[in-house]
């Protein structure tokens, strides 16, 4: 009896054999796009068909981000990818890694491809460039060491700036391993500490400057910490370097004026600003020695001598109405203290005394104002007004006439 085998062996099986096949590894499909889905995973389903077939097709999320269009039904494509089979379903689809729209020029679609996934990467974002300093020092040329990029940028710096220094890397920039040569010429002189860097060469068709569309040439651009210029073909070429950059110059001449200040024009420019300087310090002395004449004359006319002079009399006066204040605010209170002696006299108990009166109190020195406050033999004092009195009560009789009982504490 035949073995028997599960439909994931099956599956698994005829997937091997498509994994085997050199051809299916790496194919280039053409094909209608139908029945097209956006899913919400991130990857994008679709069928590739023609007047003979049918191809289910795939792309996942992580290649979608290639794709510089949108697919939709109806269009023409060309799709690079693999076959394989699908286990869970059991059918066999192309997993696609990219797509170009057919009709389109190879080269021109891999740009777009590669432009659209930088820029997704955030390679061209303006945050991350670095300003060009207006005068420099030391320039790093990354381009061929012939032709006539290298000698325009040698010319133009050498003119503007006739002390900079110029390291030239000598670069591949056309044909096999370019790309290489030129990520590696602005890593080694982005090594150096030089103050910017021009990478390009001249003009040329779209194959000619391919190697400033590669994508390790981009990343070595975004990678430089020293400022870099891209500068490449003529004012009309555009390359993915450009986008890349910290600075754009429509051609190698151009790159060289804008990464060289015109020492000359410094120059002229510290002279005009030194003669501005000369003629301003020149109108502020003369404004100075025009308010220092206007003061020394007022100061002439207003003699300090005779200000303290004057000063000095007026504090005379100003003492002598200080003093007739004092002398006159000091009798006041004279007089008013002397008033306040005479009230305080005639309230005082000792002018009663002088009158006939006793001032009555008890042993313990506490005044006595009522005969009701006494009984027989208590002790008490009469002070009068010529000595004290001691005595002791024999009898009390209270009165309710106020001068009977006058008389009577008095006869006590």
């Amino acid at each position: 009896m035949n073995s028997v085998y599960t439909v994931g062996q099956i599956n698994a099986y005829i997937r091997r054999m498509f994994d085997q096949d050199y051809l299916l590894e790496r194919v280039c499909v053409r094909g209608e796009v139908s029945n097209c889905k956006y899913h919400s995973s991130g990857h994008v389903y679709f069928s590739l068909k023609d007047e003979t077939g049918v191809i289910a097709a795939v792309i996942y999320s992580s290649d979608r981000q290639k794709l510089s269009f949108r697919l939709e039904d109806g269009m023409q494509v060309i799709c690079l990818g693999k076959v394989s089979v699908f286990l869970q379903g059991g059918r066999y689809q192309l997993y696609v890694r990219s797509v170009r729209k057919a009709g389109l020029g190879e080269l021109h679609e891999r740009y777009e491809m590669l432009k659209a996934s930088l820029k997704e990467q955030g390679l061209f974002d303006d945050s991350a460039k670095k300003p060009i300093p207006s005068y420099v020092h030391t320039l790093g040329v990354v381009t061929a060491p012939t032709g006539a990029a290298v000698r325009d940028i040698i010319q133009i710096s050498k003119r503007r700036n006739p002390g900079i220094q110029i390291i030239l890397y000598p670069a591949k920039v056309q044909g096999e391993n370019s790309a290489l040569s030129i990520a590696n010429g602005i890593r080694m002189l982005d090594k150096l500490g030089l103050d910017v860097i021009i990478a390009g060469r001249g003009g040329g068709s779209m194959e000619d400057l391919w190697a400033f569309n590669e994508e390790i040439v981009a990343r070595a651009f975004y990678d430089c910490r020293t400022p870099i210029i891209s500068a490449v073909g003529h004012q009309t070429d555009t390359v993915l370097s450009d986008y890349v950059a910290d600075l754009r110059a429509p051609t190698p001449s151009a790159a060289a004026e804008l990464a060289v200040g015109d020492t000359a024009e410094l120059i002229g420019n510290l002279m005009h600003f030194r003669k501005r300087l000369h003629t301003r310090m020149q109108a502020a002395f003369e404004r100075e020695r025009m308010s220092t004449s206007k003061y020394s004359l007022r100061l002439s006319l207003a003699s300090p001598k005779r200000r303290l002079l004057d000063l000095s009399q007026e504090n005379d006066r100003r003492r002598e109405r200080f003093d007739q204040a004092m002398t006159a605010r000091l009798t006041a209170e004279k007089n008013n203290l002397a008033l306040l002696t005479e009230k305080f006299r005639t309230l005082s108990p000792y002018e009663k005394l002088e009158q006939g009166f006793a001032y009555l109190t008890d042993e313990a020195g506490n005044r006595i104002f009522s005969a009701g406050e006494l009984k027989e033999h208590d002790r008490i004092a009469l002070r009068l007004k010529d000595g004290l009195v001691k005595a002791q009560v024999t009898s009390v009789k209270q009165s309710g006439d106020p001068l009977e009982k006058l008389g009577n504490r008095q006869e006590t």
